[in-house]
């Protein structure tokens, strides 16, 4: 009893920490003199390059992250992690002077600018708001309900948890905006990074430095094809999906696109990218690589399990409260952004020019809180979370960027190709991953399929069906196109 109520009272205290600081970082940041849209959702432009970066990385890294990489128990799982670099890197490079060039709120918003069509903004609006409601959120607040159970080891039903995340984690969005996600994001990520470093030693520490025991397949880099992740998927689809969804996903991109300058945003994401790559493979999976030797294969439960039995009663409160505020901060995030793609791609777009941007926001917080937890059960369902979430990703993932990898690189589209195209793709790749998989194709090859489809579709249609012809920018941003 003295145990609990100890890991208890620091979760308590961390927890309220955390929220304290975070206060007192914000405040006062209620009345910019920036546009009611870039207050709210890009806090005013006020981001330094510490929040970027912090924000960016546990943003991503939460237990979604935690619980399903070292769920699948094997050191493979690290090559997202590594491809991630490349994809900040892309972000970094190529997007983000893009996006500071055109002053975008949304990343879709580049999209309206480059085809001269609300439409399209809207359809790509509404596919990441569709993936935040059924995809993301529920499965960060499901894979946070079972780590906390597991660790703990409560007899509590996980929907009573995922619910209290979800109501703390609305609470966030609506009454802090993006600024205060964005701190948090950083006090919390300092901790939870700390934190999954001492699992990680103490962890080896238990089974005394010794992987004798652990199947071959377990420990190596080089996936065969039955593996979760083949070697040649590396070589094709990989890099697309770290494109996707570091410099087109509207979650991560709106932090980059939060601070005051380019050089700013830059620096932030270069400094996710160096914590991605030193940091962040070794401790989504060696933890799960040592659970499997002391437990056996136990899937997702493997990481909650072996921190609830690593960590000394004081040390796992403090542990359990960096994992709530990754869970809560990672689910804001996914809130604020959908909001933001909401208010400002279809709500501004075909239903009020002017609304009152906190009012809506906080409504459509609450629907996608509602939406969101009646999905956990779909997830509870899943084997590995972190492969449905991949799989599931490529349903948007290779459309959307297809459309944004047309709309940069040629001029003269017509918009109506490219929301075909996008349509095309979404069905296109339901196909191959809930009905036929074409030779056995993995599903990361079949979106790079699915990419150059879309492309391929896009110029078709445009040359056949509405007779123009695309022309090689050869640039992304042309001296005149903040006059566009």
């Amino acid at each position: 009893m003295s145990g609990s109520l100890t890991q208890l009272l620091v979760f308590i205290f961390i927890t309220a920490l955390i929220g304290l600081l975070t206060y007192l970082k914000c405040r006062g940041h209620g009345h910019s003199k920036a546009s009611e849209n870039k207050e709210y959702f890009l806090a005013g432009g006020g981001l330094t390059w510490i929040f970027v970066a912090g924000s960016i990385t546990l943003t991503n890294l939460s237990t979604d992250q935690l619980v399903g990489m070292n769920g699948n128990q094997m050191a493979l799982l690290a090559w997202w992690e590594f491809a991630a670099v490349a994809g900040l890197i892309i972000l970094a490079r190529v997007f983000l002077p893009v996006y500071y060039h055109y002053q975008c709120t949304t990343t879709t918003e580049l999209l309206e600018m480059r085809y001269n069509n609300k439409h399209i903004r809207a359809l790509i609006g509404l596919l990441f708001f569709l993936g935040s409601s059924f995809i993301f959120m529920p499965a960060v607040i499901y894979s946070g309900s079972l780590f906390m159970i597991n660790m703990f080891n409560v007899d509590i039903p996980l929907m009573y948890v995922a619910t209290a995340f979800a109501l703390i984690g609305a609470f966030y969005a609506i009454f802090g905006g993006l600024r205060a996600v964005a701190v948090s994001d950083t006090y919390s990520g300092i901790l939870l990074l700390t934190m999954a470093i001492v699992v990680v030693v103490l962890a080896l520490f238990a089974i005394d430095f010794d992987f004798s025991g652990i199947p071959a397949e377990r420990l190596t880099l080089i996936g065969d094809n039955d593996s979760p992740l083949p070697w040649h998927t590396l070589l094709t689809g990989m890099i697309f999906i770290q494109t996707f969804y570091w410099s087109t996903n509207q979650v991560i991109t709106q932090r980059a696109m939060a601070a005051p300058n380019l050089k700013e945003a830059q620096k932030g994401v270069y400094a996710a990218a160096i914590i991605r790559f030193i940091i962040v493979p070794t401790i989504i999976v060696v933890p799960g690589i040592i659970s499997f030797k002391l437990y056996g294969d136990i899937n997702d439960a493997a990481y909650g399990t072996l921190v609830g039995d690593v960590l000394p009663d004081w040390l796992s409160g403090v542990f359990a409260a960096a994992l709530a505020a990754a869970v809560l901060t990672t689910y804001n995030s996914n809130l604020n952004s959908a909001t933001a793609l909401y208010v400002c791609d279809i709500h501004e777009a075909y239903v009020d020019k002017k609304p009152n941007v906190a009012r809506l926001s906080g409504i459509v917080t609450a629907l996608l809180t509602v939406v969101s937890l009646l999905m956990v059960p779909v997830y509870a369902q899943a084997e590995s979370i972190i492969n449905l979430l991949q799989q599931l990703f490529g349903l948007l993932s290779m459309p959307i960027l297809s459309i944004f990898i047309v709309g940069l690189l040629f001029n003269n589209v017509n918009a109506n190709a490219g929301i075909a195209s996008v349509i095309f793709g979404v069905l296109l790749y339901a196909y191959f991953s809930f009905v036929h998989a074409p030779f056995g194709l993995h599903y990361i090859h079949l979106m790079l399929v699915t990419l150059v489809c879309c492309i391929a579709l896009a110029l078709i249609l445009n040359k056949v069906v509405f007779k123009q012809s695309a022309q090689w920018r050869g640039r992304l941003i042309d001296e005149d196109s903040a006059a566009q």
